[in-house]
């Protein structure tokens, strides 16, 4: 009896979200990966997607930074600023990232098409303009840009976003003070892990410079 009580409990336990997906790192996406998926939302007038998903790269934030942005955050003055500061949930620390001409004129199109205005978030939730979208939807929403331009979902995530400028970044400048700074880390280890540097893409960068 004891036995058949115990096989319904486990029966009824929820499934864990992530279920059958790949764990671990996320790779960031290439950039014409990243023009493929913003050409397809365009095509799609897809516009508040097309703004998340700009912001998402410009933004290099963490995907529960992402949906707590809100208005004022970015556009306090009806319009959206060059750049912008966030208070990041994990560490508490504010960042500041900028945001592209592209990235502002899709942000400024869904605020008009939304009829945003300030003390709302700027991703809402299916409950209105008093709560944001949840980090799942937002795992969704990524999982079928990913899926969109042939891409496979289970290989990226949102992380795959916030890492895709900074990576960039790196691989461009060599500069990791810089990127610490960008993606908020408050120690350079955590950066040195977060993109996965090697020896030899140390070496590479070494081999660049001539004294």
């Amino acid at each position: 009896m004891q036995d058949h009580v115990n096989a319904t409990r486990v029966s009824h336990r929820r499934v864990p979200w992530n279920k059958g997906k790949l764990t671990g790192a996320k790779p960031p996406l290439r950039p014409k990966h990243v023009w493929a998926i913003r050409t397809k939302l365009q095509i799609e007038d897809r516009t508040r997607d097309l703004a998340m998903f700009n912001l998402a790269i410009d933004s290099k934030l963490r995907g529960c930074d992402v949906v707590a942005i809100r208005v004022e955050d970015g556009a306090a003055g009806g319009y959206t600023a060059d750049r912008a500061t966030v208070r990041q949930k994990k560490t508490g620390w504010p960042v500041r990232f900028e945001l592209s001409e592209q990235t502002r004129q899709a942000i400024d199109n869904y605020l008009k098409a939304a009829n945003k205005r300030p003390g709302e978030f700027l991703f809402t939730g299916r409950r209105g303009p008093e709560t944001s979208i949840t980090t799942r939807q937002y795992a969704r929403l990524v999982s079928e840009w990913i899926a969109s331009v042939g891409l496979e979902p289970k290989l990226f995530g949102t992380h795959s976003l916030r890492r895709t400028k900074p990576t960039l970044i790196y691989r461009r400048t060599g500069n990791l003070r810089a990127v610490q700074l960008l993606l908020g880390h408050t120690k350079i280890e955590s950066t040195v892990r977060y993109l996965g540097i090697e020896v030899d893409d140390a070496l590479a960068i070494a081999e660049q410079v001539d004294v």
